[in-house]
């Protein structure tokens, strides 16, 4: 079956791309005129990048709860969201982005608690450990920790078994190595959905999709200490990834993941999974956290399809 591009795309969301493709053209304009970027190689840079990335406010309608999941020998911190009806239907791991090397998990506040009330859930965020102080498989290994101490704790905590795992950006490849390396506990399935915003799958730079961005300093932060970067909890389109969880995954065609994006729903399908792939029209890297309609749009088929799991 051959299918294009444009089957893909909802048709709703054309008359939507005008917008996008307006903000793509002022953000080219802001960059442009901007000061030049940190020196990531050192630390005085890394810490200015790390600074101009922190939340200028708090939630005012409602606490973070701030805590620690404790599994396998490890503790790591996290942040919980409940809903405002106080009642936990489920729990959802989304996992920060940020490129492996920045802490972006009180930064999602504020999408988590509207992800809270609208499906009634408790969305629970961790601060994994960040590159290049903590290179691979320090954030791995602190994700399959938090998701761990869900299939445990979830029910005596929040009254359900109902898990969704997902992330954005780097916080996708992460969820996608996460519920790789659950498999080998057989936990994987006790997620009930997944989903992947704009995910990296590819680190080694083996493929088309992955010659695009694997030599981007921030991925040599993370995974340049090793020798084979098709190692699927690196570059997760090289696992075995039969008997996952259903999986929707976003992207928009503007964004350079998108091919990286196809490549992985393509090898999920061919596993025998389900998968659902959304592309949104002149949306870039990151979009979801924008104020165009076509964020809204995607996180509203987020939420209709997570309340569907």
């Amino acid at each position: 079956m051959q299918i294009g591009l444009g089957q893909l795309i909802e048709s709703g969301l054309l008359s939507l791309a005008n917008e996008s493709r307006e903000l793509n053209e002022a953000r080219k304009l802001t960059t442009s005129g901007a000061k030049r970027q940190p020196n990531l190689t050192t630390p005085i840079g890394l810490k200015a990048a790390r600074d101009a990335r922190r939340p200028s406010g708090t939630l005012t309608d409602r606490k973070v709860v701030e805590g620690s999941a404790e599994a396998n020998g490890r503790s790591v911190p996290i942040r919980m969201v409940k809903p405002k009806s106080g009642k936990s239907q489920g729990v959802f791991l989304n996992i920060p982005g940020g490129g492996f090397y920045l802490d972006e998990s009180a930064r999602n506040d504020e999408q988590n608690a509207r992800f809270a009330d609208a499906l009634g859930v408790t969305v629970i965020s961790l601060a994994y450990r960040l590159a290049p102080e903590n290179p691979y498989p320090a954030a791995p290994d602190d994700c399959v920790t938090v998701a761990h101490w869900l299939t445990t704790e979830a029910e005596p905590l929040f009254k359900t078994s109902r898990l969704i795992i997902g992330g954005a950006s780097a916080g996708a490849t992460l969820a996608m190595a996460t519920l790789l390396r659950l498999k080998d506990s057989n936990l994987a399935t006790r997620f009930a959905g997944t989903v992947l915003q704009f995910g990296a799958y590819d680190l080694s730079g083996q493929t088309p999709g992955s010659r695009l961005y694997a030599d981007e300093y921030f991925i040599q932060m993370y995974a340049g200490g090793q020798e084979d970067k098709t190692q699927p909890g690196i570059s997760p389109l090289y696992g075995n990834l039969h008997d996952l969880p259903p999986t929707l995954m976003i992207v928009g065609t503007s964004d350079i993941l998108m091919e990286d994006t196809f490549a992985m729903a393509a090898r999920l399908s061919a596993a025998g999974n389900e998968v659902d792939l959304r592309v949104y029209p002149e949306a870039k890297h990151g979009f979801t956290a924008g104020p165009t309609k076509m964020a809204a749009a995607a996180k509203q088929d987020i939420i209709e399809w997570i309340k569907r799991r």
